[in-house]
């Protein structure tokens, strides 16, 4: 029996009235909640928080609904007062006692306040933190990653020079590397630890103005790599954390690249740990002002869309976002992209867009489009994105075990174990314990269960 809908209380709050005037035109209009999302670009689990009054719906989201619903503007007319109401709570947030100098910022993130517990929450929390982003800043910015014990090995400088730039940059770069090539565990992971608390620390120096969007915009860079970093380790609170202050540093620097970098990560860390509804927002998030992003910029965000959509089972949103990927990936020039995006290939692209499609063929969609993106990924990734290989060819060979070419399937996992095996990456072998899942399927092949046992002996390692 279908669960009766959760009355609504329009008169509490405008934000709550205008959910009520978007659910009595759905129901109206004999819709479902995802059906309506599917007609307006969004989730249905947004369409319901929306209703409830959970959720600030945008001005697009407004009249997407109005055109939909032939409401004749009944739901945007209802906008500019549920807005007022947001910004009343938003002044009241303002007022409210969330930190003072007198407060250590590690104890206000990890211990006065309860820690956030959700990407959801992070989303709210970090907006809270934007608006004591300075003030911390200049008071006790080195705690504001509570990392255990961390450090600064070098003293920070009072005054800030183009120099400690150019540092924070060849850190961010250089991690990168080691991330791609060694994954997130081990060295990696103390060094990088050690590299964002001096650059957190920097902030709080003095600063010229002429210096100030490019160290924001460094220090954004280095939290992104770090918090990559922490992601490939399972450290998820520690990236969670990273990524948020990446995404802080990219808007105090008015850096919409840096910014979709940042939207980037945390769109494909919430999708990866098991919530896409979250993701997808965060990535549509990253594409705000899309006018502003480069090619590959709209094409790295459009994949993480797509994975957030494979995800939650919608085929044919995530077949359209894999091809607005495609479509921002053909009119990328190489040298006109920024060094943040050096690693954004052909290689990269159809590697993502494979994993994306991976998740659509495990749910039946045909996986011919999975299979090729897979395997000209694992064909034209360098050396220098060992990591990233690793991981396409993991899936190459899962998605053959998945359907019905188990053994080749054999022969790509072998290879993929031998390169897991070169790295520190927690998430490598989380790909490699899917393969050997999708091995069972195969009793009656000694080889898939000598790969099955193989497997298994790396991942309990």
């Amino acid at each position: 029996m279908p669960q009766r809908p959760k009355d609504l209380q329009p008169s509490r709050s405008a934000r709550e009235r205008l959910g009520a005037e978007i659910r009595h035109w759905r129901v109206l209009r004999g819709l479902s909640q995802d059906q309506l999302g599917a007609l307006v670009h969004i989730s249905g689990d947004l369409v319901s928080k929306l209703e409830k009054g959970q959720r600030t719906c945008k001005a697009r989201y407004a009249a997407d609904m109005d055109t939909a619903l032939e409401t004749g503007g009944a739901i945007a007319r209802l906008l500019e007062p549920a807005q007022a109401d947001v910004d009343n709570r938003a002044r009241d947030v303002d007022n409210s006692p969330i930190w003072n100098a007198s407060t250590p910022l590690g104890a206000w993130l990890g211990g006065t306040l309860e820690e956030p517990r959700s990407t959801s929450d992070w989303n709210e929390f970090s907006t809270m933190l934007r608006r004591n982003f300075l003030a911390a800043a200049s008071a006790a910015t080195g705690a504001l990653l509570p990392l255990a014990n961390a450090s600064s090995a070098t003293a920070v400088p009072a005054t800030v020079r183009s120099a400690d730039i150019d540092q924070i940059n060849t850190a961010a770069t250089t991690l990168r590397s080691w991330d791609n090539l060694y994954g997130g565990a081990g060295v990696v992971r103390d060094t990088a630890r050690a590299q964002v608390q001096w650059a957190a620390n920097l902030l709080s120096a003095d600063c010229p103005s002429p210096l100030r969007g490019g160290l924001f915009t460094a220090v954004s860079g280095l939290a992104a790599a770090v918090g990559s970093s922490a992601f490939d380790a399972f450290a998820h609170e520690d990236a969670q954390r990273y990524f948020v202050f990446a995404t802080l540093c990219a808007e105090e620097a008015d850096n919409w690249p840096s910014r979709a970098v940042s939207y980037n990560l945390r769109s494909r860390h919430a999708t990866w740990r098991g919530d896409p509804d979250t993701g997808l927002t965060l990535a549509e998030l990253g594409l705000i002002r899309a006018d502003r992003l480069s090619p590959a910029e709209r094409s790295m965000l459009h994949n993480a869309r797509a994975r957030a959509l494979a995800k939650m089972g919608k085929t044919q949103q995530a077949l359209a976002a894999v091809g607005e990927s495609d479509d921002s990936f053909a009119g990328m020039v190489p040298a006109n992209e920024g060094p943040w995006m050096a690693y954004y290939d052909s290689a990269q692209h159809h590697g993502d867009t494979g994993h994306a499609l991976f998740d659509l063929a495990l749910l039946g969609h045909p996986p011919r489009s999975a299979l090729m993106r897979l395997q000209t990924a694992v064909d034209t990734h360098t050396a220098d994105y060992a990591r990233s290989r690793t991981f396409s060819r993991t899936k190459l060979a899962s998605l053959r075990m998945a359907t019905g070419d188990p053994a080749e399937a054999v022969a790509d996992g072998r290879i993929a174990l031998a390169e897991a095996a070169q790295l520190r990456s927690l998430r490598a072998k989380h790909e490699l314990d899917e393969l050997r899942g999708l091995a069972q399927r195969h009793p009656e092949l000694p080889d898939a269960r000598d790969l099955r046992e193989q497997i298994s002996s790396m991942v309990t390692a």
